[in-house]
This record gives C-alpha cells, sequence and structure tokens, in this order.
C-alpha cells in the first residue's frame, strides 16, 4: 500500500546559466534565417507560415529553465494583446534534451524533450506554437540564440529590428523597461524602434556538445561512495524532527517490496535533481537483520549516494507504527514514503 504526505512546497529559484557554445547573434537589419520545425501539433513550419504577418516575434525558450518559465505568463499575454494587430508570435526549443545534466532540474519539474514540450505547453495553456528544434539545432545556431529567453522582432519585409531580452525583471513587479513591448509598439506606429539591441539573461542554450558533460557528471554521481548504517526507533523518531533547514523526503522501503524497487531509481533521481539546494534524502532499509549484505548490495546497486540506514530489528510493524505515529505530531518540513505494507 503506497501512503504518501506531502509536507512542504518547493519554490522555484532562478539561475543563470552562461552559453558555452560559440554562435553570432544576427544583427540588426540582417534577414530572418529560413527554418523547417516541427510543433507541438506535429505539423512542419517553416518561416514562410507566417508570411501574412506584418510583425514577427520569435522567442526561443525552453521549459526547464526557471527564467524561461518566469516569461511564460508575459509571452502569452503578448499574444492576446497583439493577436488581432497582424503579429504573430512563435517560440523555438532548441535544447538538446540529452544535454541537460540531472542537476540542472533543480528548479524544474520537466525536461526539454519534444515530448516535455507538448505536456508544458498543455499545463500552461499556450496560445503560440511551440516549435522543437533539439535535434539539429540548426534555428538556434542560425539566429544566433544563446540564452532562454531570447527574443528576434522582424518587420514585414523579415529584416530584424529588435533582438533581446523580454524586459528588464525576472520579477515582474520590479520591471521598469518593456523592451518587447516598445518595439512592437514603435514598429506598428511605423517608427525606429527606441532600442534595438538588449542584453539578455536566463539559462545558456543546451548545446548538443554538452552531451558529453552530462553523461561525465552522471558517470561521476554513480561513481559516489554508497553506506549503510543501523538505526532504531529513537533514531528513526529523530529523523523526523528534522531540525535542520533542508526538506527532508525519508523513504521506508526493502528488498522483497516490489513497489519499493520499482521507484528507488526514481527517488535517486529526484535526489540528484535537488541536492543541491535546501533537500536532503534519507532511506531507511525495513529488511531482516540477516539481509545486511542484500540491502548494500541492492543500495549499490542502485548508486544510492544517498545518506542509508538499515532498521536494526526484524520487526517492520514496530518501525512503521512508530513512524506514522510520530510523524502525525511533528510539524517539520519532510516528506514520508513508504511503499511496505
Amino acid at each position: 500500500m503506497f501512503t504518501r504526505l506531502l509536507i512542504s512546497v518547493f519554490i522555484f529559484i532562478v539561475t543563470l546559466c552562461h552559453a558555452s557554445e560559440k554562435v553570432k547573434t544576427l544583427e540588426i537589419g540582417n534577414s530572418a534565417p529560413d527554418f523547417k520545425l516541427i510543433g507541438i501539433d506535429d505539423n512542419y513550419y517553416t518561416l514562410d507560415s507566417y508570411s501574412d504577418a506584418d510583425i514577427l516575434v520569435i522567442i526561443f525558450t525552453a521549459n526547464h529553465c526557471p527564467t524561461a518559465q518566469a516569461y511564460e505568463g508575459r509571452i502569452i499575454q503578448l499574444v492576446n494583446d497583439y493577436k488581432e494587430k497582424g503579429i504573430s508570435l512563435i517560440a523555438i526549443s532548441s535544447n538538446h534534451p540529452a544535454a541537460l545534466r540531472l542537476d540542472e532540474y533543480g528548479y524544474t519539474d520537466i525536461g526539454d524533450s519534444f515530448k516535455d514540450m507538448k505536456l508544458r505547453a498543455k499545463d500552461m495553456n499556450y496560445n503560440f506554437p511551440y516549435l522543437y528544434d533539439g535535434d539539429k539545432q540548426e534555428a538556434a545556431k542560425a539566429y544566433g540564440a544563446i540564452a532562454t529567453p531570447h527574443v528576434f522582432i522582424f518587420d514585414k519585409a523579415r529584416k530584424l529590428r529588435y533582438v533581446g531580452r523580454i524586459d528588464d525583471g525576472e520579477n515582474i513587479k520590479k520591471v521598469k523597461n518593456h523592451d518587447t513591448r516598445n518595439a512592437i509598439n514603435a514598429l506598428l506606429a511605423g517608427e525606429k524602434v527606441p532600442v534595438e539591441k538588449t542584453k539578455v539573461f536566463g539559462c545558456s542554450i543546451k548545446w548538443a556538445s554538452k552531451v558529453t558533460s552530462a553523461q561525465r557528471t552522471l558517470e561521476e554521481m554513480n561513481a559516489e561512495p554508497v553506506e549503510v548504517s543501523l538505526i532504531d526507533l529513537v533514531g528513526i523518531k529523530d529523523l523526523f524532527k528534522n531540525e535542520s533547514e533542508k526538506l527532508k523526503l525519508i523513504n521506508f522501503w526493502a528488498t522483497w517490496c516490489v513497489p519499493c524497487v520499482a521507484e528507488f531509481p526514481v527517488l535517486i533521481n529526484i535526489n540528484r535533481n535537488f541536492r543541491k539546494r535546501k533537500f536532503e534524502m534519507i532511506t531507511v532499509s525495513l529488511d531482516n537483520q540477516d539481509k545486511g549484505e542484500d540491502v548494500l548490495k541492492f543500495l549499490k546497486k542502485s548508486y544510492a549516494s544517498t545518506k542509508n540506514y538499515h532498521f536494526d530489528s526484524d520487526d517492520s510493524t514496530t518501525a512503521i507504527t512508530g513512524m506514522r505515529f510520530d510523524f502525525a505530531k511533528s510539524n517539520a518540513s519532510s516528506i514520508f514514503e513508504t511503499s511496505v505494507v
């Protein structure tokens, strides 16, 4: 029987990343490069697909990037505000899915695959075309996108009139300069864009060249030492006091528990995603004491470099009853996870 009690909320805070691939960003006055990309509706689109638009806004963005996520609502509002004024807005995701390290998922619940794009668009009710460029990344290289989000605005002749950020503040309450809106309004009025180029900020494009780095990071994680210590009922109750500032995920499991074994790799990935933040995962095996060797073998096979315990009693019922009682009384920020019966 599965029991999950969530007693905390993850608050995602933005991190800045920097581009490593050398690409040349389009200059003002350059023509928009053509492209042929698949959209989340499984149809292919080219530059000519938007030939009717007087102004074309192209935004390179990403699912996983906290900065890009912070701007989703503003992008949706841009579409609503200008869709009747001859403007088309499209978003392109150019991140290579395999280039994202596990620890780069620390501020997101989703990756950058084409499948993930569909999920994100559905969850957030995107009202604009969302195109995938992650495999070959030809569009990102042609336009010179270096971050997410990165805005390119073209006039009717498809000449670049603005390139840069959406505005000057990730926190919408502190925004002073609405650069993208200012550029669109100027073009609609037949005027020169007041500020044609601004500095971008956010997450770097995850180039295919970073796949090797992501694989190396995984290998380093897999090489981390795995240890297990004994713990008694008093120790288990102490875990639930959680006097640290960390959010703790405590997983009670056993080698004979099929659901426990099946979900263990998922929990290991969660730990790797969030462990650089105020987060800690702890595992407690409820296997009988004579199974200590099997417990350690399983943990090593699972690359569980977490803090691992083995309950020092053959009475797992006592442990489960005790931990449930103690958890019910606790106000600590913990996640209690058990699949054992």
